[in-house]
C-alpha cells in the first residue's frame, strides 16, 4: 500500500527520539511527516532547529494553512493544536487543551485519519500520558498503520503502553526497528 503521511505523537523523552528517527531515516524519504511533541507553551523552536542540524530531511515548524509536501517534517508549534484539513493543508488552534496538552497527539490523529483514512502510519513514541491514546485507536478502527516505540525502550513507557491498553497494534519497535520499517514502507 502507498502510505500518504505518518504522525508521530511524542512527549517525555522525544527529543533523543524524534533525533534518533530523523537523523536516520535517508534523505529520499518522501512521505510527509507531521509530529506533536509535547512542549511548553514558550519554547522557541530549539525542537526544530536541533533536528534539523542531525537531518537530511526539511524539518519545520509547521505553518497555518500550509499545504504538506512530500520529503517534510512539520512539528507542531508550541501552545497550539495541530490539524490536518480536508484538503491536505494544516490548521492551528488554540482551543482548550485536551488531556492538559496544547498541542495534542489526539487532535492531530484525529484530523489526520479523517483525511488519509487506511493510507495514514500512526506512531507513538516515550511519553508520560496517555495524549494520543484515542487517536490510535481511531488509525487503527480506519485501517491506518499503528506502530508504537516498546515501552521496555522508551524513555518513559507510559505513552506506548496506555496506547496497548486500548488498541492491538500493529507493530511493537525499538526506534530502529521503527526507521527501518519506515524506510521500507517508502520504497512500496
Amino acid at each position: 500500500m502507498n502510505y500518504e503521511a505518518v504522525v508521530i505523537g511524542v512527549s517525555a523523552g522525544g527529543m533523543q527520539a524524534l533525533k534518533f528517527i530523523f537523523s536516520n531515516l535517508s534523505n529520499n524519504f518522501t512521505i510527509p511527516v507531521i509530529v506533536v511533541q509535547h512542549l511548553h507553551s514558550h519554547s522557541d523552536g530549539f525542537l526544530t532547529h536541533h533536528l534539523n542540524e542531525n537531518s537530511s530531511l526539511h524539518i519545520k515548524e509547521a505553518e497555518e494553512k500550509e499545504m504538506i509536501k512530500p520529503s517534510t517534517v512539520y512539528i507542531a508549534p508550541p501552545n497550539y493544536h495541530l490539524m490536518i484539513e480536508d484538503d491536505k493543508t494544516l490548521s492551528l488552534s488554540i482551543e482548550a487543551r485536551v488531556n492538559y496538552c496544547r498541542p495534542s497527539i489526539d487532535i492531530l490523529f484525529e484530523s489526520a485519519v479523517d483525511v488519509y483514512g487506511s493510507k495514514l502510519i500512526g506512531i507513538i513514541l516515550t511519553g508520560a500520558n496517555d495524549d494520543g491514546a484515542k487517536g490510535m485507536k481511531k488509525i487503527k478502527t480506519h485501517g491506518g498503520l499503528t506502530v508504537i516505540q516498546d515501552p521496555a525502550t522508551a524513555e518513559v513507557g507510559i505513552m506506548p503502553l496506555a496506547v496497548l491498553k486500548h488498541t492491538k497494534v500493529d507493530h511493537v519497535f525499538k526506534l530502529e526497528e521503527i526507521v527501518k520499517f519506515l524506510e521500507k514502507l517508502n520504497k512500496t
